[in-house]
């Protein structure tokens, strides 16, 4: 996949970056692995905002992705790469040797005509796109969709560009470099997938104009300290006056900006080796 810039004939094209989309090989979706994807305005059940600034956008198919590659030991071809709108990464639409058909997301350097495989306990050759248990993966290498809870699906490192690295096994339990710089244990019959996820120009894309924003769902932000004080802690005052309370806050007065928020006793925090790098 490459990028595609603009010469700046107009404001909007001044700094507009998109995806040429070079690397999609289908037009349209498999029929039978998309399902309706219902619009919730950022709104729970009761009707209550709980998300802001969500609204609008495109109309949308959720295609069905296959996160726990539990057909195993059986050949499946790449078929297609495939645009996905839920994602910031790209799926490949896999066909089995018995012509089932799903989708997975499409690591770096998978190309139509491939063939990969998810294996239930053997080690696999090292090419992107096959699954198999931490336990059979060698040191070192990059890998994408892991698991946490055996057979549950992937839940981690699905965005496009990234990979987390595995660094060691000791105990029943793999060390894993996360995207973010965070070392994780991870139990080693968790299965994960060889590779890094591909799309990985997609953090370049700039979209140029508001307009593009809106046709993915998202409304206007607005600054607290422009609101009034009945709207934001942050809001009123005379004239063009700053933030009165010294430390930024939410609407509803929880700090932000830096401030953690993360349970100091939540269960995870012992497979936590070394928490993620500070911005």
């Amino acid at each position: 996949m490459g990028i595609k810039k603009f010469k700046p004939v107009t404001p909007t094209l001044r700094f507009k970056v998109i995806s040429d989309f070079s690397d999609i090989t289908k037009d349209k979706p498999e029929k039978a692995l998309v399902r309706s994807l219902k619009k919730t305005g950022g709104r729970n059940c009761y009707g209550r905002i709980t998300v802001r600034r969500r609204g609008g956008g495109h109309k949308r198919r959720y295609r069905v992705i296959d996160f726990k590659r539990d057909k195993f030991d059986i050949d499946a071809e790449v078929l297609s790469i495939e645009y996905d709108p839920n994602r910031s990464a790209r799926i490949a639409l896999l066909q089995y040797t018995d012509k089932e058909k799903r989708y997975i997301v499409c690591p770096q350097g998978l190309r139509v005509g491939d063939i990969v495989m998810s294996s239930s306990d053997t080690q696999l050759d090292i090419r992107p796109g096959n699954c198999m248990k931490l336990s059979h993966i060698p040191l070192s290498t990059t890998i994408h969709n892991i698991e946490l809870v055996p057979g549950k699906g992937a839940v981690m490192v699905r965005s496009a560009g990234s990979g987390a690295q595995l660094m060691a096994k000791d105990k029943g339990f793999a060390q894993l470099k996360m995207p973010s710089g965070e070392i994780r244990l991870v139990k080693m019959i968790c299965r994960a997938t060889i590779g890094q996820v591909g799309n990985a120009e997609h953090n370049s894309i700039v979209h140029g104009k508001a307009g593009r924003i809106r046709w993915l769902g998202r409304r206007p932000k607005v600054r607290g300290v422009a609101m009034n004080p009945v709207d934001h802690p942050h809001g009123g005052g005379e004239g063009r006056a700053g933030q009165g309370n010294p430390h930024p806050v939410t609407p509803w007065g929880k700090p932000t900006k830096g401030y953690k928020t993360r349970k100091s006793n939540k269960k995870s925090n012992k497979y936590i080796e070394k928490r993620r790098k500070k911005r």
